[in-house]
């Protein structure tokens, strides 16, 4: 709707400055002339909107001039309060800040959308931890958030899988990223990913360094996770699935690619596997719902482990074990 796209105009003017029409366009995903007709509404109705040319040029508010919309939507509301996340905002030690900013803007609903907003706590909790798994010691997370937001370098002594095991490290922070319960840091120079729980000791010499201007957290890690995955899915391994049988992960990315199901309703397929022990484990809970075609020593292992279990099984256990 216009009056949508209007409103939209005046909040990015006032939180990122002067845009060009090409950037409002590809913003509001419109097209230049509607841009062109949109300002030229705002200006007719008094808002202090400037055009100007040339290669600098753009769109911009006369500064000072703030907007006073408070036109939250229902669904706006119950997001802004359901992108709150309590658990990891109190890890950052911003628990306390996130309560009081959702108390302003709660107080500054009119009642009925006021409403809506609290139905959300009630109904939906954010939970990123996963199962099974034991709390991290993530106590140095507000020192590197605060490196993070700051631009400071930190010298770390960290722990790492081989050996040497504890090695110094000085890093400079360009962004905190939370996956599954754990928290990463991404920095410099690389840039390299860290694990936060895995620094032993942390000191912030008062140094500062500029992060690089194109660095986008979010397309970096998402390239880190492609490249994480191609390393370590190295191996693989051809799978007969019986009916109704699903596999997760990489690997059901390629049984959906590549799969092949015959008259019988099994399918064949070729999966990725990150090595022949994690693969004898993870196959081995499928129990007859999975059969491994190749490769051979990993179906030798299967085999030879089911005839233990067998053995072991077939027979009433001797007292006191076996």
């Amino acid at each position: 709707m216009k009056s949508s796209r209007l409103v939209s105009i005046l909040l990015l003017l006032q939180t990122r400055g002067r845009m060009t029409a090409a950037q409002l366009a590809a913003e509001l995903e419109v097209s230049v002339r509607t841009v062109y007709r949109d300002t030229e509404a705002l200006a007719a109705a008094g808002v202090p909107l400037y055009g100007d040319a040339g290669h600098a040029g753009g769109y911009r508010l006369l500064d000072g001039y703030r907007t006073r919309l408070t036109g939250l939507t229902a669904e706006e509301a119950e997001a802004l309060f359901l992108a709150g996340a309590p658990g990891p905002a109190a890890q950052l030690g911003l628990g306390a800040v996130l309560a009081a900013a959702q108390l302003k803007v709660r107080a500054a609903l009119p009642a009925e959308l006021r409403a809506h907003a609290d139905r959300v706590g009630g109904r939906f909790h954010l939970d990123a931890t996963g199962w099974y798994t034991d709390p991290e010691d993530t106590r140095f997370l507000p020192e590197v958030a605060d490196a993070v937001w700051n631009g400071r370098v930190l010298e770390v002594t960290y722990r790492r899988w081989r050996e040497p095991t504890d090695v110094r490290r000085r890093l400079e922070p360009y962004g905190l990223v939370l996956k599954a319960g754990r928290w990463y840091v991404v920095a410099g120079p690389g840039p390299r990913t860290f694990r936060v729980a895995k620094i032993l000791e942390l000191t912030v010499p008062g140094d500062e360094f500029t992060r690089p201007g194109g660095f986008d957290l979010a397309a970096h890690w998402a390239a880190y996770q492609r490249d994480f995955l191609a390393r370590l899915h190295r191996a693989e391994a051809v799978v007969r699935l019986q009916p109704g049988v699903v596999l997760t992960g990489p690997a059901g990315v390629a049984v959906r690619a590549n799969g092949r199901t015959d008259a019988a309703g099994r399918t064949v397929a070729t999966v990725p596997v990150e090595s022949l022990d994690d693969a004898h484990d993870e196959f081995l809970r499928l129990g007859t719902g999975i059969e491994v075609l190749e490769p051979p020593e990993l179906r030798a292992r299967l085999a030879a482990t089911v005839g233990e279990l067998a053995r072991r099984y077939g027979n009433p256990p001797a007292p006191g074990g076996d």
